[in-house]
């Protein structure tokens, strides 16, 4: 029989073990910390009905959007959380409580080109609060807090979430004279960083027809420290603008309250975000030392999350991690703290006797104490057993021959230290557990090896 070569398709990504439970505890420790902000799990279907995924349909989605049919229905694969939220919310509006404080962590499909960094199935994290009818901004204030909380706990530090408001920018698009091209500006001035001031200038007065006044009155309120400040000379002569900075000024108040470091945000007027999908306060989160990876975190206010599916105003505010693409952004850079237990168990019992069962009642007995354990029962030498604990980064061993069992001890190794002690089972799963403490007490991130 002709063998087939094994093959991952491109753009789909699978990890080594041990670079696979550095992933999980990443997850794991989002999960716990969108718990500590009161958010529910969520959990929807991969494949929906394509009608309900492309209800507002059009543009790059449907090029991209993975879509066949199986008899006679036509389905497809999701190619984000915020669509099948809404439509959740949709079917489930009369047994929900609002506001709707909700967390996803899941796979997306995107038939996108893959190349480095971009991939075609991919996780993405998810929080969302859905307000009926209204929603106070101190939401829009907490969604920073919440993405302070989340890297820090990951074990960034770096890092800095850049605030706007789409309110502001309509208004003084608006004030400008520049609304009807306010998408070719945005994009513009989205590139300022990467090309400078004189290059954006350039463009927007030689490709869009800006004038030169209008363009420099743009560039120098976009290139200020304390933008908010330097617009307030313009404050009373656009409603729209007057609305953007006072919510503004109030999200950027509250987050203070919400614990976010000053040194860790800033007010960006060449944020954006969606130009038809977000209404209000905007956030993009960019690593210190590598802005050319671009925003790790993003999102913003809306209006109305469901208006295809239902006649219910239901505004919300929200951010998404694109977690696949982060992880391997930080594998990458040398970021993934190679110091955190990734081995799939705590202890490796060996056996030294014909018979085994001692041993299994030590294994039993120790994950009874909720210590992670493994037997090696196979017919292998002890040197080739201990390089398999030490292959795998399994931190203990645990060795009953005829001696230990004939004083109903057992001898437990740390193959860290090289110490071993001859010690009860409870006793061992005691220091087990003491030393798992120290051991996996480091964050999955490690800045500092960047």
């Amino acid at each position: 029989m002709a063998q087939m070569k094994p093959r991952t398709l491109s753009g789909f990504m699978e990890l080594l073990p041990a670079r696979q439970v550095q992933f999980d505890r990443m997850v794991e420790i989002l999960r716990k910390t969108y718990s500590l902000y009161g958010f529910t799990p969520l959990d929807t279907p991969a494949i929906e009905a394509s009608e309900v995924l492309l209800a507002k349909g059009g543009g790059e989605t449907e090029k991209q959007i993975y879509r066949f049919t199986k008899g006679d229905s036509d389905l497809s694969l999701r190619f984000d959380l915020t669509v099948p939220l809404a439509k959740y919310v949709a079917l489930n509006y009369g047994q929900l409580t609002f506001p709707f404080r909700r967390f996803q962590i899941g796979k997306v499909y995107r038939g996108e080109r893959a190349q480095r960094g971009r991939f075609r199935e991919f996780y993405q994290a998810d929080i969302d609060v859905i307000g009926d009818g209204a929603l106070d901004i101190s939401n829009e204030a907490e969604i920073p807090a919440i993405i302070y909380k989340t890297f820090t706990a990951l074990g960034l530090k770096r890092f800095k979430i850049r605030v706007n408001n789409r309110k502001l920018l309509n208004g003084l698009f608006a004030l400008l004279g520049l609304s009807e091209r306010a998408g070719d500006v945005m994009r513009t001035i989205d590139k300022l960083e990467k090309i400078g001031p004189d290059k954006v200038r350039e463009i927007l007065t030689g490709d869009f027809g800006v004038s030169a006044d209008t363009a420099g009155q743009l560039l120098d309120l976009l290139s200020t420290s304390d933008p908010l400040s330097a617009l307030e000379a313009l404050k009373g002569k656009n409603e729209l603008l007057d609305q953007g900075m006072d919510e503004l000024n109030t999200v950027v108040n509250y987050m203070s309250a919400f614990g976010v470091p000053e040194d860790h945000f800033m007010v960006d007027l060449t944020i954006a975000r969606g130009l038809d999908y977000y209404t209000g306060t905007v956030y993009e989160t960019v690593m210190l030392d590598h802005p050319e990876i671009g925003s790790i975190c993003s999102g913003g206010r809306y209006d109305n999350l469901a208006e295809y599916y239902i006649d219910k105003k239901l505004p919300g505010v929200g951010i998404s991690i694109g977690l696949t693409r982060l992880f391997f952004v930080l594998e990458d850079q040398g970021y993934l703290n190679p110091d955190v237990l990734t081995a799939p168990a705590d202890v490796l019992v060996l056996p030294m006797t014909e018979d085994p069962s001692p041993a299994i009642a030590a294994a039993t007995a120790l994950r009874d104490h909720g210590i992670r354990t493994q037997i090696h029962a196979e017919k292998k030498k002890f040197k080739q057993k201990l390089s398999y604990a030490d292959k795998l980064g399994v931190p203990y061993v645990l060795l009953l021959g005829e001696d230990e069992i004939a004083q109903g001890k057992v001898a437990l190794k740390d193959l860290t230290t090289g110490q071993q002690q001859l010690v009860t089972v409870e006793e061992a799963a005691a220091l087990v557990a003491a030393g798992l403490m120290e051991k996996n007490s480091g964050a999955p991130i490690r800045e500092s090896q960047a």
